[in-house]
């Protein structure tokens, strides 16, 4: 479609000569005829030159053309001829029913004409929008949106389109390339959604791009020859292409979404899988290696010093590695949901002091501080995972911290949840602390600290089946702190012992 704007004031002069043209031939060729026909039937003659002026050049020419033809007419075929006088005063009621019959058929006939072209117009532009419809529709990648909106613009609009979509901060930039493109009028049509044009003078357009959900970017307009009022006249077509641009560039972020969730499932569906039969097939052996080990160090046969480091080394290793075929084989049964918890209305205080005495060997030269209020409710938990969420949050501020400093566990009730939190004096933590918590994640890429990162995301996994949360921070002073929270819920009432007096 090309677009039907003003016209340029020579394209207008243009029209208004061919006007006058149009009826000085209507007479000329009238003219032989002048004493063969009747005058009415020479009025109907210049008013069908009204009518063909008007559908070819539009309203202004036909009245132009409505006031040359009486004026003819008068001059050339009234008498007396060549001279505006009129003999006969009834010529006045003839030149006035001319002139109003030419001015109203004029008007019509060039309204009709207007009708035609904007209703081609309106169709050529349904036709296009549904061209450009199909083929974002069928877009598979942001390029291919962006080809398709700048193929419409160039042959629908003749104009040049750039399409600005938020960061991820949710900030918009212009593409490279678009220096045209006002970074702050774009930002005030992305941020509060309507349709804005530069300063008087300017010559872009600015459009956001709505789909269903939200605003997904700006679109930029400029017209290849820098008009603006086309454009600005064609405010629906607009809106719709921008909603086109927009409903296609949220259906592929959606697909995107879709696309990295499946493959997400996929890839821990597979870890699962890969985790639980390793730990099946390793475990055995393990134990077994573990089992010769101590064999070997208190069997009857005795062993050297050198052979008994060796079989304690063995044996210790095979701890170690039974260990993590453990953690293994824990953090697959939690992806898969296949733990159920065993809770208990119980102390915290319990399960702390059993995770201190089951790490005794561990922590035995290392100074524990332990704070817990006296007052603190009874608790329903599964106390055998939590025991173990404490372990490893424990070892972890054991490994790595210096030894000459303490270890703090402490506890605090926060409305209806209580916050537990082992913090130590080490060296702290990276600043995506989320990231601590993921299978395989050890926040360091090279470390001489053993293990595989899997005992914070056994953490995470118990904590959020408790229905609490898990967390890491920066300790001032220097140092880590993780906490964790559970629900107090409310605990059973404890009817105290009567007194039992003597018979």
């Amino acid at each position: 479609m090309q677009s039907h704007g003003p016209h340029t004031p020579t394209q207008l002069r243009r029209r208004y000569i061919y006007a006058a043209l149009v009826c000085a031939a209507t007479a000329a060729l009238a003219l032989p005829l002048r004493d063969r026909l009747d005058a009415a039937n020479i009025v109907v003659i210049f008013l069908l030159a009204v009518v063909i002026v008007a559908l070819r050049y539009g309203r202004g020419p036909a009245v132009l053309a409505a006031f040359l033809s009486v004026g003819l007419f008068d001059f050339f075929f009234v008498p007396p001829h060549y001279s505006l006088a009129v003999s006969d005063a009834q010529y006045l009621v003839t030149f006035a029913v001319m002139l109003i019959v030419g001015l109203i058929t004029g008007q019509l006939t060039a309204g009709l004409r207007q009708a035609a072209v904007e209703a081609m117009a309106r169709e050529n532009n349904t036709r296009a929008l549904y061209e450009v419809a199909r083929e974002l529709a069928g877009a598979l990648t942001f390029q291919q949106v962006l080809e398709t909106s700048q193929r419409f613009a160039l042959n629908t609009l003749e104009s040049r389109i750039a399409l600005l979509l938020p960061d991820a901060e949710g900030s918009i930039h212009a593409p490279a390339g678009a220096d045209w493109v006002d970074g702050v009028t774009a930002a005030l049509a992305y941020q509060s959604p309507a349709y804005f044009e530069n300063d008087a003078g300017a010559s872009v357009l600015y459009l956001p791009l709505a789909a269903p959900s939200r605003v997904r970017g700006v679109l930029a307009i400029i017209r290849i020859d820098g008009r603006i009022g086309p454009l600005s006249d064609l405010r629906q077509l607009l809106d719709a292409y921008a909603s086109l641009i927009g409903i296609a560039v949220e259906r592929l972020h959606y697909a995107e979404v879709a696309q990295r969730s499946q493959m997400q499932v996929a890839s821990e569906r597979l870890r699962s899988s890969l985790l639980s039969a390793l730990s099946h097939d390793v475990r055995t052996p393990i134990t077994a290696l573990v089992g010769l080990a101590d064999a070997l160090v208190h069997g009857k046969s005795p062993l050297t010093g050198a052979q008994c480091e060796i079989a304690e080394s063995i044996r210790e290793q095979g701890m170690r590695i039974n260990e993590m075929v453990s953690k293994l084989l824990d953090m697959a049964r939690l992806s898969a949901g296949h733990v159920k918890l065993r809770r208990e209305w119980q102390p915290l205080k319990e399960v702390v002091g059993a995770s201190l005495q089951l790490l005794g060997a561990t922590l035995r030269d290392r100074q524990i501080n332990v704070d817990l209020p006296q007052d603190m409710p009874l608790i329903e938990f599964d106390a055998v995972l939590i025991e173990r969420v404490l372990c490893n949050l424990l070892e972890n501020a054991h490994k790595y911290s210096p030894a000459e400093f303490p270890i703090d566990i402490t506890a605090a009730v926060r409305g209806a949840l209580i916050e537990v939190a082992v913090c130590d004096r080490g060296p702290g933590l990276p600043q995506d602390t989320a990231r601590l918590f993921e299978i395989f994640e050890r926040g360091e890429r090279e470390s001489a600290t053993p293990g595989v990162g899997l005992g914070l995301a056994i953490c995470r996994s118990v904590i959020e089946a408790h229905g609490g949360m898990i967390t890491a921070c920066n300790r001032p002073g220097g140092g880590a702190c993780f906490s964790f929270t559970l629900p107090l819920g409310t605990p059973p009432s404890i009817e105290p012992e009567e007194t039992m007096s003597g018979a």
